[in-house]
C-alpha cells in the first residue's frame, strides 16, 4: 500500500487520470488524500468525481469551491463569485442534475486531516489557536498560513510554523511565484501547481516525496474550456 496527496484538480478529470497512471496508483489498495477544490474551472467535476469514487481508500478535505457546489447541490442560493471563478462548468457538467452520491463526496469532506504527525487541509489554519478551535473560514480560505510559510523560506527561516512534522496544503497556486512542482517551505508543503489555471496537476508520494505530474491542462481542454 501506497500512500498519495494530490493538489487542487479543479474539474480536469483528464490531469487527474493521468496522474494516477504515472504513479502507477492502485485504486484497491493505495490511498489518496485530496486536498479539496475538486470542482470548478475545466470542464469535468462529474467526471472527476465518478473517478474517486473508483478508489476504495480516498479521503478528500474540503476546499472553498467545493463549499460552494455543496451549497448549490443542496438548494442554497448559488453565489455569484462561484460562477464567475469557475462554478459554471460545473454547473454545465452535471445536465441532468448532480447524483446523489456526488453529494454524500462533497458532504462527507473533511475540514483536515490527521495521521502520523501530518496535517492535511486546504488553505491553511491559525498557528495562533488549537486546531479544534478553528473552522472553514480558516480551513477552505485562509493565505495567511502560506505566506507566513513561503516567507520563511525565502529568509531561510527553518523554523517550523506548526506542532505537526509535515503539513500539506493547497489553495494558493505556486505556479505564480515561478514553482511548477510541489515545494517544501519549512514543514509546509504546497500542491496547487495551477492546474486550475492551465499549468500541471501534481501528485505526491507522500512517504517517498516522488512527485508524478500531469501535462499542462490547459492542453488537455479545448481552447476557452476553462476559466483562464
Amino acid at each position: 500500500m501506497r500512500r498519495f496527496v494530490i493538489g487542487d484538480i479543479h474539474g480536469a478529470n483528464k490531469a487527474l487520470v493521468q496522474c494516477l497512471d504515472k504513479s502507477g496508483f492502485d485504486y484497491e489498495q493505495d490511498v489518496l488524500i485530496s486536498i479539496g477544490d475538486v470542482c470548478d474551472g475545466w470542464p469535468e467535476t462529474n467526471q472527476c468525481f465518478d473517478t474517486l469514487l473508483k478508489i476504495n481508500n480516498l479521503i478528500i478535505t474540503m476546499g472553498n469551491h467545493d463549499h460552494w457546489t455543496l451549497e448549490w447541490a443542496l438548494g442554497n442560493e448559488i453565489n455569484a463569485s462561484w460562477l464567475r471563478y469557475g462554478g459554471k462548468n460545473t454547473l454545465d457538467s452535471y445536465p441532468d442534475g448532480i447524483p446523489d452520491e456526488h453529494i454524500r463526496l462533497l458532504k462527507d469532506m473533511k475540514g483536515y486531516y490527521e495521521f502520523e504527525d501530518r496535517l492535511f487541509v486546504h488553505a491553511g489554519i491559525n498557528v495562533d489557536l488549537p486546531i479544534s478551535d478553528q473552522d472553514n473560514s480558516v480551513f477552505l480560505w485562509d493565505r495567511n498560513f502560506f505566506k507566513e510559510a513561503y516567507a520563511r523560506a525565502a529568509s531561510q527561516n527553518k523554523e517550523p510554523l506548526t506542532n505537526y512534522n509535515e503539513v500539506y496544503i493547497g489553495h494558493t497556486p505556486i505556479h505564480r511565484l515561478g514553482h511548477f512542482k510541489p515545494i517544501k517551505c519549512s514543514e509546509v508543503w504546497m500542491t496547487d501547481t495551477g492546474a486550475g489555471w492551465g499549468e500541471r496537476l501534481s501528485i505526491i508520494d507522500i512517504d517517498s516525496k516522488q512527485v508524478y505530474q500531469s501535462d499542462r491542462v490547459e492542453e488537455l481542454y479545448p481552447k476557452g474550456s476553462g476559466r483562464i
